[in-house]
């Protein structure tokens, strides 16, 4: 199975080899990483120590690790911990926010490069954020004797119904596993349902409960506050911020038309824009550079001196979470594209 596999996966990447190379060409994405993604060219460690390698696929799950990478840490002083993800973005957040780890790219699921990340890197324990399923790593790493765990597990109807037609596959890739920490008693019976042993499941809540900013008062939101501006400043109305997050095309032009509706009633209204993924924001730049507003981009503000009014555009990575205290208005993105929605937990907190 693991060969027919390969073999499937080359057609895939031959199939989506232009439109691939057409995003690397035009937005970078695809580029960082590759060829150690294709090779398993995971940092050779040693042998001698208990080592759990912790998988978040993007900056999502990258961040809602932190707790549980903390508390493992905690209670396992003497063990080591690693962090593996997919995208670019995924790895300059955890390059950021846990500098004290060795980060790696997560191998294609190919025998030689799983098997070879494997290897070098040695784990005892492999924990996968959310659903982040690989049929032929999980194999490796059990071949090579790791514990393999999901973490924060999730599993969407669509999903669901799509991988029920296979479920041959994921009964025997699910049967592998050894936990799951699943957030619903819904996720479960959908899990079990494709062959996970009930035994083996868990029901835990969301994870991106216990990293989540209840107070808008946190160092990060304040320091942000003062340094984007938006703090009262004598004799002028306190701003009325309007958070746009994590958006999706069309989303920002939306944004836009409404704002310049909106600050005409509401003259203290301030916008701030968080596009979702980093490769979009060239895009948004350009349409605020269009639309003849006044903007500013967060990566190039160098000092606490800005124009009052100029809209802020968020182009950095890992502070959405903090931004988000900034609001008096929330509009979390996916809700007006196809996506359906993204997690309105840290807005709503």
């Amino acid at each position: 199975m693991a060969y027919v596999l390969n073999g499937l996966y080359l057609l895939a990447l031959v199939l989506l080899s232009p439109w691939l190379i057409f995003k690397a060409c035009t937005t970078g994405k695809y580029r960082r990483g590759l060829a150690c993604k294709f090779l398993g060219s995971a940092p050779e460690l040693p042998a001698a120590r208990q080592r759990i390698w912790f998988h978040g696929v993007s900056v999502g799950e990258v961040l809602l690790l932190k707790p549980l990478i903390a508390r493992i840490r905690h209670r396992y002083p003497d063990w080591e911990v690693v962090l593996s993800t997919t995208t670019d973005a995924g790895m300059e957040v955890a390059r950021k926010h846990y500098p004290e780890l060795t980060h790696f790219w997560f191998p294609l699921d190919f025998t030689w490069a799983v098997r070879r990340a494997l290897d070098r890197v040695k784990p005892t324990l492999v924990v996968l954020a959310e659903l982040e399923l690989w049929p032929n790593f999980i194999q490796a790493a059990k071949a090579q004797g790791a514990l393999v765990s999901v973490v924060n597990g999730r599993l969407g109807a669509r999903s669901h119904r799509g991988y029920r037609r296979v479920r041959w596959l994921w009964r025997r890739v699910l049967g592998q596993v050894d936990l799951f920490a699943v957030q619903t008693q819904t996720y479960a019976e959908r899990l079990h349902d494709l062959g996970a042993e009930a035994s083996k499941l868990f029901i835990t809540g969301s994870i991106k409960y216990d990293g989540v900013q209840t107070t808008r008062t946190n160092f990060r939101t304040l320091q942000l506050m003062k340094f984007l501006g938006l703090e009262e400043l004598a004799g002028l109305p306190s701003p009325l911020v309007w958070v746009v997050g994590s958006t999706q095309a069309p989303e920002e032009s939306l944004a836009l038309y409404i704002y310049r509706e909106a600050k005409a009633l509401y003259p203290s209204l301030r916008l701030v824009l968080v596009p979702r993924h980093p490769e979009r924001f060239e895009e948004v730049a350009r349409l605020l550079e269009q639309s003849g507003l006044p903007y500013e981009r967060r990566s190039q503000m160098n000092s606490e001196l800005h124009e009052v009014d100029a809209i802020l555009l968020v182009d950095t990575l890992g502070e959405l979470g903090a931004v988000w205290g900034l609001a008096d208005l929330a509009f979390v993105g996916g809700s007006l594209a196809r996506r359906g929605g993204q997690n309105m937990i840290e807005p709503a907190a």
